[in-house]
This record gives C-alpha cells, sequence and structure tokens, in this order.
C-alpha cells in the first residue's frame, strides 16, 4: 500500500479521494486549525480515520519517507526566498525515485520579476503575501533540489472555465453569503476576484500546472 503525503491539506477533499479510490495510506498537514478541525471531522465521518491522518504541523517540520507526494496550490503562499527550501523539503519526504506531483498557479516568465515587485488587486484584497511562480523557475530550482520533472500539463483553459462557473454559482448564491454576514461590498470585491481571474487564465497570461517529478537517487 502507497503512503502519501499531502502538504496543504485545504479541507480534506484530497486526502478523502485519494483514500477512498485509491486504497493508499494518507498523511495530509495544514497550519490551518479551521482546515484541521474541518478535514478530521470529514475523515472520521468517511469512516477512514485509520487510513487519513492529518497533521496541524507546518511542512517544514515533517519527517519521514513517502512513496508519492501531492500539494495542490500551496507553493503560492510558500514565498520566492523559501522556494528551494520548499522543493528541498519535497525530496527529503519522498523515497527513491518516489513521485511528486505539484500543482501550482504561474506567471508567465517574461512577467515574472516585475510580478514579485508589485502589489497587484490578489495580493492587496486577497491573499496578502502570495508569490505566483513561473514555470522555469521551479523546473529549475527543483532540478537543483535533485528532483527530475518527468511531466508538465497545462490546464489553465480549463481554470478559466472553472473560475467562470464558480463565479455564476456564487452570484446565484448571493443571497445566501449575505445571510453568512457579508456585505454588498464582500460581494463586489469577490466578483471582480473571480472576473479578474478568470480573464487572466484566458488570455495566457497566468496558467495552472501540473508537475510531476521524481526524487533521482543521485
Amino acid at each position: 500500500m502507497d503512503h502519501l503525503v499531502e502538504i496543504g491539506s485545504g479541507w480534506g477533499g484530497f486526502a478523502l479521494y485519494a483514500a477512498q479510490n485509491y486504497g493508499c495510506k494518507v498523511t495530509t498537514i495544514t497550519i490551518s486549525q479551521a482546515q484541521y478541525d474541518e478535514a478530521v471531522a470529514r475523515i472520521q465521518a468517511a469512516g477512514l480515520a485509520h487510513r487519513v491522518e492529518v497533521q496541524l504541523k507546518d511542512y517544514r517540520l515533517l519527517e519521514g519517507k513517502f512513496d508519492k507526494l501531492v500539494s495542490i496550490e500551496m507553493i503560492e503562499a510558500v514565498g520566492e526566498q523559501y522556494l528551494s527550501t520548499y522543493f528541498k523539503q519535497c525530496r527529503n519526504l519522498l523515497k527513491p525515485q518516489g513521485l511528486g506531483l505539484i500543482q501550482a498557479i504561474t506567471i508567465e516568465d517574461a512577467r515574472y520579476k516585475k510580478a514579485l515587485k508589485t502589489v497587484d488587486y490578489i495580493k492587496r484584497y486577497i491573499f496578502p503575501g502570495s508569490f505566483i511562480p513561473c514555470i522555469s523557475v521551479l523546473t529549475q530550482t527543483a532540478s537543483e533540489q535533485k528532483l527530475r520533472l518527468k511531466h508538465l500539463e497545462d490546464i489553465g483553459q480549463s481554470y478559466a472555465q472553472t473560475l467562470h462557473l464558480w463565479r455564476k454559482n456564487f452570484l446565484a448564491a448571493r443571497e445566501q453569503v449575505l445571510a453568512l454576514g457579508f456585505d454588498e461590498k464582500f460581494i463586489r470585491m469577490w466578483d471582480f476576484y473571480l472576473c479578474y481571474c478568470e480573464g487572466g487564465f484566458k488570455e495566457g497570461v497566468i496558467s495552472d500546472v501540473h508537475m510531476l517529478f521524481e526524487a533521482n537517487v543521485y
């Protein structure tokens, strides 16, 4: 049975999916108490606590060796200065020739350096301190940490459609959003955010990629 480690639990959805559909053992980590509580509750409700372990822990403190690794859009919270640390830890957590799948939102290589110094709408209002890497920096940094790129798939156009549907569903649930205590300002802010991202993905200024790495043995 493969032992999979997930860096960045989210709300536990992927860990549950992996355990239910592939029968693997999963260790998933988060630094968010809210995400930890929700993920634990969902896993217990599914009767999979014997197979899925959730830890409230910084990824840099995790120990052990795993057959597979996955990290879904957590890298945007790492920061440029810690990118090498992130990939080094991914390598350390994998057994020799173990596979790691990283999903990352990326920006065009030509726009990368300028974006590092720019505070756009998302950095100001949605994800303060967020970091959007480019593919060349990701592949180079991973290679330096003995992770060999095996496959890369760009799913940016699919993500544009996803954002379009998110916005449609969000606006359709306007009254429910207000009932939760959010105001019209929040709705407008989130509406613009979803439009902003959809446009970026459609134009290819930003994208979303799956990068499959193998841990080198040398």
